[in-house]
């Protein structure tokens, strides 16, 4: 195997596995926020480290809500994952972005309301930035690993996240719409900000599998056709992860692997031992 930086994929609805994985195995992997959704199936893809996380967990059997974003993160931080790549469905709040459509957002609305959104507390206070919350390094290579497949692709456009389980309202689709939001789902938040705090690159895949509720000439989202689309759209996700996987080899010259280095602002003499400690794997480097 190449000696290329390990890629990580979260598989969202629909994608509960990824094909053409050689010499695969599972990682039971525990971390100091609890276990991940699922164990971490690792394995080689054209020569590259793959680690690749069923969101949802085996049978979609964890709701958005429920998921644990900081155990999923921090598990991959441990395996030495520098790049993580979301698969994820979502509902489209503008004309232009149709349902079988793959989308490369580049800004993120956090309207959840219930989720623990930082690795950080405990007595150590970290501040991180995220305006650009989408590594554009990252961002970019996704969309040329899908040039060449049979993507519809549109790259750009604010996703934002919210709480669910349920589907939205007429009323709330048509107000995301008035605030510009381009797609809507339910799991981008708090991903891809802890992705960030643990100076991982992250990107998103879209898949838009609807028009949400808005459009009034659509029937109203269900189940049914979100699986369909995504079911119709496996194929060009996994082809594209096997052409960035392809792709990746230089070393990160974004500034995802830095991004702890301004964010920290407590007096290291008094942050608890224990904080410390449980946060060495992220903030070692610089307390050190």
């Amino acid at each position: 195997m190449e000696a290329h930086p390990k890629l990580g994929v979260i598989g969202g609805s629909g994608l509960y596995q990824m094909a053409g994985l050689q010499n695969s195995h599972e990682l039971d992997i525990d971390t100091p926020f609890g276990q991940p959704s699922a164990p971490l199936v690792s394995g080689e893809l054209n020569g590259v480290e793959i680690v690749f996380l069923a969101r949802h967990g085996r049978g979609h059997h964890i709701s958005p809500s429920e998921i644990n974003y900081r155990a999923n993160i921090y598990a991959f931080k441990m395996l030495g994952v520098e790049r993580v790549v979301s698969i994820s469905a979502c509902g489209s709040l503008r004309e232009d972005y149709a349902p079988g459509d793959i989308v490369i957002p580049d800004q993120l609305v956090d309207f959840t309301k219930g989720r623990a959104r930082s690795f950080f507390g405990e007595g150590m206070v970290a501040h991180i930035s995220v305006a650009e919350p989408f590594c554009p390094q990252l961002s970019a290579q996704a969309a040329a690993a899908l040039t060449s497949t049979n993507a519809r692709l549109h790259q750009g456009g604010a996703f934002i996240t919210v709480e669910g389980p349920r589907f939205s309202t007429r009323g709330e689709s048509n107000i995301y719409r008035t605030w510009g939001m381009s797609l809507i789902g339910m799991t981008t938040s708090p991903e891809a900000f802890l992705a960030r705090e643990a100076e991982l690159c992250y990107c998103a895949i879209a898949h838009v599998t609807d028009y949400d509720v808005w459009r009034l000439s659509e029937e109203p989202v269900s189940v049914e056709t979100v699986i369909a689309v995504l079911n119709h759209n496996t194929a060009i996700a996994q082809q594209a992860i096997a052409n960035l996987a392809a792709a990746l080899g230089s070393p990160r010259t974004c500034n995802c692997p830095h991004a702890l280095a301004t964010a920290l602002i407590t007096n290291p003499q008094f942050i608890p031992p224990a904080t410390r400690q449980k946060l060495d794997l992220l903030v070692g480097k610089y307390l050190s």
